[in-house]
């Protein structure tokens, strides 16, 4: 045989090696096991080791050092229901149909990775706890109802659930309620807390009732993070920790002004650390893009599974330090978050975010970004900004109130493009998308945008502003009435 053909042979093995699949199992034929800790509206940078020199997050922290902490971590939908839908089936949300709108329906036919888990020759256990996907109906029942949920079956605790597994694999779904509104953490949670020193971002004013908000919010996060320390806990006292790959992460941004059911970043970036002892790199930071649609793909790379119906792509790689970049950017969207304006409307948007900008696509910006001045039907005015002290701040401010400029970025209409040069604007208000000097920039975004719209099967591609998505039902509640 002659050398070049032994150096081919070579070669063909290497490749071969490197492109086999990670192995679900150790030597002992042991499958890993999946935690996945989800707050519900936490968004980033609120946590100590992402730099918020005001919250204390140890379990978060130690989880990144234990693993990988990944700073340029986005929802792709900056609203619960959605945002969980994209996490659990990988893919768009405008692939979702019914499950690209809050309150809306998951068709009974999507694919999740849990329930795929649990219909696997592994027969993996799958669970949950609080809160799986939701709000809205799944098998004809409403989310707290249905069993399973598409992230799983209903446990009361995480001890009830691993007393139930034995030594079978599991995937298990802690969705902890903090820090959703209403913030009122117990007192203990308040420790440290200093609405002295809390940073105000620069969307909000400076002002005692928003620095006393962001004080019960950051109570509620170090609530959550305190909660998932004990979830923790339980796995090592069922000695199951070392062969679990565990998640943490904020569902979406949180809820004040220009952060839920907003593409800025204070809706979509949210905290994501990941870990598993021995396997993974440990105490790395990563400034590569990541979105909700490659956690799937990510997990089912890890534990070695091929079998995958999923959109997004895996990031292991960089989890095993085998890769060190997975994107550079990550597109945005939304339909309908509440049921706020006149005729059942959405306001979609498409986006994306780069290291350096973010392009928003406001397709009818006709509409209201906040929703309706008045009660359509659920929460109340500008409804899409839950109601708060901090809301209600605002809109009682009228034009020569020093509060006026917060009160027009909050729910003030919006161009049909904007265009955010991060390196000068981080806040994201000052937007450069008419100015001549960003026209090429706004060209390739809007550029990248159409294309993946039209390579995801976007209804939104072929027909910009069609009504599916205003047309899907909503099972939310009607606005309190006062």
């Amino acid at each position: 045989m002659t050398t070049i053909r032994l150096h081919r042979l070579a070669l063909t093995l290497i490749l071969t090696i490197l492109a086999m699949p990670l192995q679900a199992q150790d030597a002992s034929g042991v499958k890993p096991n999946i935690l996945i800790l989800l707050g519900d509206n936490w968004a980033a940078p609120h946590a100590s080791i992402l730099g918020d020199a005001s919250v204390n997050t140890p379990t978060f922290d130690q989880i990144a050092k234990n693993g990988v902490l990944f700073t340029n971590a986005f929802c792709q939908v900056p609203s619960c229901s959605p945002s969980r839908a994209v996490l659990l089936t990988g893919k768009y949300a405008h692939q979702l149909e019914d499950a690209a709108n809050l309150w809306g329906h998951f068709p009974d036919e999507l694919w999740t990775f849990p329930l795929a888990l649990q219909r696997s020759k592994d027969a993996y256990q799958v669970g949950y706890m609080i809160k799986g996907w939701g709000p809205g109906y799944y098998l004809g029942e409403r989310h707290t109802k249905a069993n399973p949920n598409p992230a799983g079956v209903k446990s009361e605790s995480f001890e009830a659930f691993l007393s139930s597994v034995g030594e079978k694999p599991f995937c298990f779904w802690f969705g902890s309620h903090d820090p959703h509104r209403p913030w009122k953490a117990d007192e203990a949670y308040y420790q440290g807390l200093d609405e002295i020193q809390v940073e105000v971002p620069g969307y909000l004013p400076d002002h005692p009732t928003v620095r006393q908000e962001i004080v019960d919010y950051y109570a509620e996060v170090q609530k959550f993070d305190d909660e998932c320390g004990k979830i923790i806990e339980s796995l090592k006292r069922a000695g199951k920790y070392e062969n679990t790959i565990i998640l943490m992460l904020g569902d979406n941004g949180w809820q004040m002004p220009r952060g839920l059911a907003n593409v800025y970043d204070w809706g979509t970036h949210v905290p994501l650390a990941i870990q598993w002892p021995g396997r993974l790199k440990t105490d790395m930071q990563s400034e590569t893009f990541v979105s909700f649609e490659d956690i799937g793909p990510t997990l089912f790379d890890l534990m070695g599974i091929k079998d995958r119906n999923m959109t997004g792509s895996s990031f292991a790689g960089v989890l095993t330090g085998e890769t060190q970049s997975h994107r550079d950017h990550v597109f945005l969207e939304r339909e309908r978050h509440a049921n706020v304006r006149a005729d059942d409307a959405t306001y979609p948007c498409r986006a994306i975010r780069t290291q350096d900008y973010l392009w928003i696509w406001n397709i009818r910006p006709e509409l209201h970004p906040a929703g309706d001045p008045v009660t359509h039907w659920a929460v109340g005015p500008f409804g899409d900004i839950d109601n708060s002290l901090t809301k209600a701040l605002l809109l009682d401010a009228d034009g020569e109130s020093p509060l006026a400029k917060w009160k027009e970025l909050a729910v003030g209409k919006r161009p049909e493009f904007e265009l955010y040069d991060l390196r000068t604007d981080p806040w994201q208000i000052e937007n450069v998308a008419g100015h001549s000097a960003y026209s090429s920039v706004h060209r390739q975004l809007k550029s990248a945008v159409m294309r993946w719209m039209r390579k995801t099967d976007d209804p939104r591609a072929s027909e910009l502003k069609t009504r599916v998505f205003d047309d899907y039902e909503y099972f939310g509640g009607p606005a309190k009435k006062k």
